[in-house]
Parts: structure tokens; C-alpha cells; sequence
């Protein structure tokens, strides 16, 4: 339980220390969209979809506001609850145990199994006596 809850504390910790890395690793930054960015390609898609403008309240417009002004308080609860759950169902996972191998030969009975080895070695195949050609 106690390695649950810290999982949950990790993962809310990250996803709010992460979200304004990540928005300015995909360049909306406080001074502008950053040039050759992945946000200028996605403001320009956004332009070009809306007649050359893009709209307020559109994904690139609130994106750039977080990346100038940073996540609001609301952003930043949202963010840890999400990463603590995510955290909490990653950290209190356990890997699934995998089925025990059959038992060895003769487990399923007195018959031997396939590749069981033979009480006695076969026997040499018996001559015609006749010397080969």
C-alpha cells in the first residue's frame, strides 16, 4: 500500500513538473512561438484552417498561453490527479505469474513421454551374412 501511495505522489510530482517542459520542448515559450517549431506547424495548420487566423480558445491559443504564462492552478490539479492515477495503477501493478511448466515424464501416467530416455538401448539390425558389394 505504502509503495502505491508513493507511486501516486511520484506521478503527480512528474506530470506537473513535466507539463511546462514539455511546452516548451515543442516550442510555445514565453517569448512567442519558438520558429521551426512543432507549435509554429501547428499554428500555421491552425491559420490555414481558419482563413488565416487562429481562433481564440483553439488548442494553439490556449497551449500558448500556458507556454507564456504558465498552467493555472485548475491545469495544475487536473495534471497531478491525472498523474497520480496513472502513477498509482502503474506503481501498484505486479507482473502476472506465469504458468508452472508440465511436469517431467511419466507425470500423466506409467507411460513414458515422447523423449523419455530407454531402459534398454536398441538392438544393431542383424546381418544376411552375406558380405556387402
Amino acid at each position: 500500500m505504502i509503495k502505491k501511495a508513493a507511486a501516486a505522489v511520484v506521478g503527480g510530482a512528474l506530470a506537473v513538473g513535466a507539463a511546462p517542459l514539455l511546452l516548451g520542448a515543442a516550442g510555445f515559450t514565453g517569448a512567442g512561438i519558438a520558429a521551426s517549431s512543432l507549435a509554429a506547424k501547428m499554428m500555421s495548420a491552425a491559420a490555414i484552417a481558419h482563413g488565416g487566423g487562429v481562433p481564440a480558445g483553439s488548442l494553439v491559443a490556449v497551449l500558448q498561453s500556458a507556454g507564456a504564462a504558465g498552467l493555472s492552478t485548475s491545469y495544475n490539479i487536473l495534471l497531478a490527479s491525472v498523474g497520480s492515477a496513472l502513477g498509482a495503477l502503474l506503481g501498484g501493478s505486479k507482473k502476472a505469474a506465469l504458468p508452472s511448466p508440465p511436469a517431467g515424464p511419466g507425470a500423466g501416467g506409467d507411460q513414458p513421454g515422447k523423449h523419455a530416455p530407454q531402459a534398454n538401448p536398441p538392438e544393431p539390425p542383424l546381418s544376411s551374412g552375406k558380405p556387402g558389394k
